[in-house]
């Protein structure tokens, strides 16, 4: 069966919501058909089954408030459920590069398990050898996905990774130049990822020590505080953060900017490196401005927060739905980037 663009939709299921994008491509670019964000109830963490039928409520949502007419649904999964790595054989035809393959996955992924499920894209590089990148994921958590979606009514037509979806956005969105020295962070509540698309189409993807919801849990211990008032005060919604609370943030935010820089400079090692000279921000957690704030006066280059959909347009943007589409992506888009290159997906 052919799906077209307009058939599938970008499904984004995080840690504390659930994003929701339709996109369509015409001559004129990107443009966003559809969209929705759904918190997920978190009062009964550690109850899997409750937990997953509270996923499947927020699904719900989504489906509801932008009003998709299909149930073709493209994921990801992310964070240390991911392992993405290069490779590079001597040429092999495909039936001898696929076990080549499987083999390096098992070596080189920090999993505990050898069950996996493996995909690779290989990468022209002029010379007789085969090269390219791998995704692995267990197969406990690709069933996991799957069994959800499929208690949410959908077909899940495609299981990305949340990196490669990242820079499929930055790639269709930004259009970046052959010498782009742009790095994205992807800051979600339960994981943190560094992506950057080198040279020739090779992905560096590295997951940082570093989950807001940890981080905030820590605050409020630390100040004997509720931690949906830390919450208020990262996304602005008190009159001013007291003092002490933003100097503990900022400590906290001295030891991720450590691990960027490190990371950065391991990066700037690799072969195909662009000399960095911004980074995008993106993720559930850039919500939290102060945040962003903090890594923009300590980090040595240029960060901004990203919101890709600045640049693209809603369908409708002139009736009500297209007002309250484009206000809730102006919102909420630097959270919307995986479910946007997800969206942008060809099946």
């Amino acid at each position: 069966m052919q799906l077209g663009r307009k058939d599938i939709f970008g499904l984004d299921i995080g840690s504390y919501s659930v994003k929701l994008m339709q996109m369509r491509k015409t001559n004129k670019g990107w443009s966003v058909v559809a969209g929705a964000i759904s918190e997920i109830n978190s009062n009964i963490l550690g109850d899997v089954g409750r937990n997953e039928a509270n996923v499947t409520r927020a699904i719900r949502t989504c489906l509801r408030l932008s009003r998709v007419h299909t149930n073709y649904a493209v994921c990801a999964l992310g964070g240390n459920e991911v392992a993405i790595r290069n490779f590079d054989f001597p040429s092999l035809p495909e039936d001898e590069l696929e076990n080549a393959v499987l083999f390096e996955a098992r070596q080189v992924c920090p999993f505990t398990t050898t069950d996996i499920m493996v995909d690779y894209n290989l990468i022209p590089n002029g010379l007789d050898r085969s090269c390219g990148y791998l995704v692995a994921a267990t197969h406990k958590q690709v069933s996991n996905l799957e069994r959800i979606t499929k208690r949410a009514k959908l077909n899940c037509a495609m299981i990305d990774a949340e990196a490669l979806s990242i820079l499929n956005c930055f790639t269709e969105i930004e259009k970046p130049g052959p010498d782009h020295g742009t790095a994205i962070l992807n800051i979600g509540n339960n994981h943190t990822t560094m992506v950057i698309e080198g040279k020739k189409g090779w992905p560096f993807v590295r997951n940082l020590n570093y989950a807001a919801e940890e981080v905030i849990q820590q605050i409020a211990e630390e100040h004997s505080l509720k931690q949906d008032e830390i919450r208020k005060m990262f996304l602005d919604e008190i009159d001013e953060m007291p003092s002490e609370v933003y100097r503990s943030l900022s400590k906290h935010t001295e030891n991720f900017v450590s691990d960027i820089e490190k990371t950065l400079l391991y990066y700037s090692t690799q072969e195909n490196s662009f000399n960095i000279q911004k980074v995008l921000v993106c993720g559930g957690a850039a919500m939290y401005k102060e945040i962003v704030k903090l890594l923009s006066s300590m980090l040595p280059v240029e960060t901004v927060l990203w919101n890709p959909f600045n640049k693209i347009r809603c369908k409708w943007l002139k009736n009500t739905k297209g007002i309250l589409l484009k206000n809730m992506l102006k919102k909420n888009g630097p959270a919307m980037v995986v479910s946007a290159g997800l969206a942008m997906r060809t099946i």
